[in-house]
């Protein structure tokens, strides 16, 4: 009996050390019986329970296994195939088994289960609003194949979604069910529930006996407790800008010389299902000051050069902040300044501190300056419809020259200018080579929609009226017998074509035709703008009131014996010039209009030819970053505009009654200046909250006082956009009030039939912040205050005599439309001799800015 006890034992237990010895290597052939490894040759391998997409012979490489090769078994060969397979992520099942033996030969075979695929993911608990977000950041695809890691991830992208919402108890469960429909296929359900926000009613800081508390709370960008002083803020408690806000009070402390500031203890106390108190100890040390600056390693520049830069001088408060700006970060920093706007790409400085007694440090300022490098190759990604060329000839970086990071700054700003690409996503990149002393630079940029149309209808004046504008501002001419090249027309060259036209019928009609080439012979950047126009408008029947009113056709209102019509050619040639800096361009242009008015009461003269010949001259300074939403820097333009004086060279007396007004005004002579500067200055370190200044000037000369022009006078006031004539004028907007209610308003005199000014003076100043800056729509809103006011005579000017307003405003550009805007102004002040002009005042804005 006994025997046949340890008998069963000895089977049982060699059974189970067989057993044992087959899943170490997850390999099972019953027909195969050993006691230690053997070596076979793999005579074939074949590959189960996959699908179409996968190709066993990839797989079979992937294992490491090869038919003709020698294999032990079991061994690690087979162990590390196994582990491979699984390392690919798309089985859940892997084993390797015998298929037969023969001789010294064995056949393999690996058995796959594939992972399930995804059918969908539904979200419960969700608003459609929140459900289309967390779509966009899980961006699982269907038929992905669903893993542990992916099933982690959804859940970890929908809780920190809503921790930073404020729904720290925020609770997701994902789980798994098969699709009816479709086998091994598979639907995940997002079950969410957010339970209440939680917001922290108070901060309280301890151990602070020389930083206010104020200060400190203030430090803190995101965790802000419930109170008044914080009405506009956030107090949403999220764990990870509370951590954050952490290293920000610290910084804090050492922004104000406390250098050894520690954080002791803090903790988050819970104390109802909405609410959360933060408690902070902390240890302030003491307070620090510098003692010596030195530098170390520096062969470029002498100590003192780089100390002057610095700005840091002994017995100045510990800051470290500041050191870095100033060492590093700031435009004018010492590593900007002198070395990687010189070359020096591979600088590196590395200061070191030393405490001296008991509140002093000294800092040795190590310097690796390295050698100057070069720029081997500018490489340009992303431009599928501008040509390289044009983007080229915008950079200020060339292969050969010494890399810049100035240069670097500037060729992103002119890209931008353009208008062409997306400013928010120009991206360079410096690629450096330091073994060969050379840089590769890679602009990258993102095409965007600048072409513009323009198909509007209102009612004025009791017609109907219509236009419509085609501009397309990266056009090629050179292209133009290209039919490949129309997309709808030929681009790429930077062009700008522009055509309008505007009509109410036979009582008003305008036509314009203007082009622009920047680069004039492709050489230099000297830009040709040629231009024409012609206008045709009616005047009003004196029963034009009674006929508006008794409701009479729209036909009475308009009298077709009082015509003005106006055509104009003109020609110009800009260039940028490089004195006193390369921001500066100059323009000048010559052009030619010819007024025809017949029986028209509405200028100085009614019947006759006008031509005007004229020349101008513009100097302008542009160094503004981004021309849809400006950040920082500044547009100064100085410009004038003359005819030559004929009164001269002519005996006639201008002031004698018997000279008739055709001969009087049949050569127009003037001389116009203009004066207009724009500054902009970002108020935050993000550079999204921006205070925009303006002031423009304006004058209208004259070369004899009874020979002043009728035309290129200024209306002032409103919208800047009076009406749809064309009357030889200017508008100028101004807020608040009413269209052209501000014209002479500062003069006392005003020469019979004289309906424009000769001076005015305007002030602005708005806030803007940018709701969305993206590449489909630019979005601002704005707060302004302007004044202004204009004069007849130079005389009357009197520069504090000014209209005042005020109000908020929003603008969107769109890529199809341009600029459009909305304003609401309040005029604080009464305009003589028009009730209702001033007060509340709706503005709209299409294509210009004020």
């Amino acid at each position: 009996m006994v025997r046949k006890v340890i008998l069963c034992l000895s089977i049982i237990f060699f059974c189970f050390c067989r057993v044992m010895a087959q899943s170490a290597d997850t390999l099972f052939q019953p027909d195969i019986y050993y006691s230690s490894p053997k070596t076979y040759e793999i005579a074939g391998i074949e590959v189960t329970g996959i699908g179409e997409q996968y190709d066993p012979e990839t797989l079979i490489l992937a294992t490491g296994l090869r038919v003709g090769s020698e294999v032990k078994i079991p061994g690690d060969a087979i162990t590390k195939a196994i582990r491979r397979l699984y390392g690919q992520g798309l089985f859940s099942d892997v084993t390797i088994s015998v298929d037969r033996v023969e001789g010294q030969k064995v056949f393999l075979i690996i058995n796959l289960a594939e992972r399930h695929r995804l059918s969908a993911i539904n979200y419960i608990g969700l608003k459609k609003s929140e459900e289309s977000k967390i779509k966009e950041k899980i961006n699982q695809l269907p038929g992905s194949q669903v893993t542990d890691n992916m099933i982690a991830g959804v859940q970890r992208i929908i809780e920190k979604y809503f921790k930073e919402k404020g729904y720290y108890n925020i609770s997701v469960k994902v789980l798994q069910r098969d699709d009816p429909e479709r086998p091994n296929f598979v639907y995940l359900d997002a079950t969410v529930e957010r339970k209440n926000k939680i917001k922290i009613s108070d901060v309280f800081i301890t151990g602070n006996e020389k930083v206010r508390d104020s200060k400190l709370k203030g430090a803190m960008k995101k965790t802000k407790e419930k109170s008044l002083r914080n009405f506009f803020k956030s107090a949403k408690y999220i764990q990870e800008s509370y951590e954050d806000d952490k290293y920000n009070l610290l910084d804090k402390y050492n922004e104000l010389g406390y250098r050894d500031a520690a954080i002791i203890a803090d903790s988050v106390v819970q104390e109802s299902p909405k609410r959360v108190k933060i408690y902070i100890d902390v240890e302030e040390g003491n307070k620090y000051y510098y003692n010596d600056i030195t530098w170390v390693g520096n062969t470029v520049v002498d100590a003192d050069k780089l100390s002057r830069l610095l700005n840091i001088k002994k017995g100045d408060v510990y800051n470290k902040s500041y050191f870095d700006k100033r060492l590093n970060s700031d435009e004018d920093a010492v590593a900007n300044y002198f070395y990687l706007n010189n070359g020096y790409l591979f600088f590196r400085a590395m200061p070191v501190e030393t405490v001296v007694g008991n509140d002093s440090i000294n800092v040795e300022i190590r310097m690796v300056e390295g050698p100057q490098a070069t720029i081997d190759r500018v490489i340009i990604k992303g431009n599928d419809r501008t040509h390289e060329h044009v983007i080229r000839r915008e950079l200020y970086t060339y292969p050969g020259e010494l890399f810049s990071r100035e240069d670097v700054i500037r060729s992103v700003r002119e890209l931008a200018n353009l208008g062409h690409f997306d400013p928010e996503k120009i991206n360079p990149t410096p690629l450096p080579n330091q073994e060969a002393g050379t840089v590769d630079l890679e602009y990258k940029v993102e095409e965007k929609a600048n072409d513009k149309i323009e198909i509007s209808g209102g009612w004025g004046a009791g017609m109907i009226i219509g236009s419509v504008g085609l501009t397309f501002t990266n056009f090629s001419m050179r292209n133009i017998f290209n039919w490949e090249s129309y997309r709808p027309l030929p681009q790429g060259d930077g062009q700008t074509l522009s055509l309008k036209a505007q009509t109410n019928g036979k009582y008003y009609t305008s036509f314009s035709v203007s082009f622009r080439e920047p680069w004039l012979g492709g050489k230099k950047p000297n830009s040709l703008s040629v231009s024409a126009y012609y206008s045709r408008q009616t005047g009003y029947s004196r029963s034009y009131y009674n006929s508006y009113y008794a409701g009479n056709s729209a036909k009475d209102m308009y009298d077709t014996d009082q015509l003005m019509t106006t055509f104009g050619l003109s020609a110009g040639l800009g260039r940028r010039i490089t004195w006193p800096d390369d921001f500066f361009t100059l323009y000048t242009e010559a052009s030619y209009q010819r007024y025809t008015l017949k029986n028209w009461p509405y200028y100085i003269f009614s019947e006759g030819n006008s031509n005007n010949l004229s020349f101008a001259v513009q100097l302008r300074r542009s160094s503004i970053d981004n021309p849809l939403y400006t950040r920082e820097g500044s547009d100064f333009t100085l410009g004038l505009t003359f005819t030559p004086p004929y009164s001269w060279f002519t005996d006639k007396n201008y002031a004698s009654p018997n000279i008739k007004d055709k001969d009087k005004y049949r050569w127009i002579e003037f001389h116009k200046w203009k004066f207009q500067g724009k500054v902009f200055m970002p108020l935050d370190k993000n550079k999204k909250f921006v205070l925009y200044t303006g002031v423009q000037y304006g004058y209208l000369g004259h070369f004899d006082k009874n020979k002043r022009s009728p035309f290129e006078g200024f209306e002032m006031g409103g919208d800047g956009m009076s009406g749809y004539s064309l009357y030889g004028r200017e508008y100028i907007g101004l807020r608040g009030y009413e269209n052209g209610s501000l014209t002479n308003a500062g003069s006392s005199f005003i020469a019979p039939n004289a309906s424009d000014a000769s001076l005015y003076s305007k002030l602005t100043m708005e806030l803007r912040y940018p709701i969305s800056l993206a590449q489909s729509a630019t979005i601002y809103a704005l707060a302004f205050m302007e004044a202004g006011n204009s004069w007849y005579e130079l005389k009357d000017f009197e520069p504090f005599n000014l209209y005042r307003s005020a109000g908020v405003g929003l603008r969107v550009f769109l890529p199809m439309f341009g600029l459009l805007g909305i304003d609401w102004g309040y005029g604080f002040d009464s305009v003589p001799g028009r009730p209702g002009a001033a007060g509340s005042q709706i503005h709209f804005v299409l294509g210009q800015e004020f």
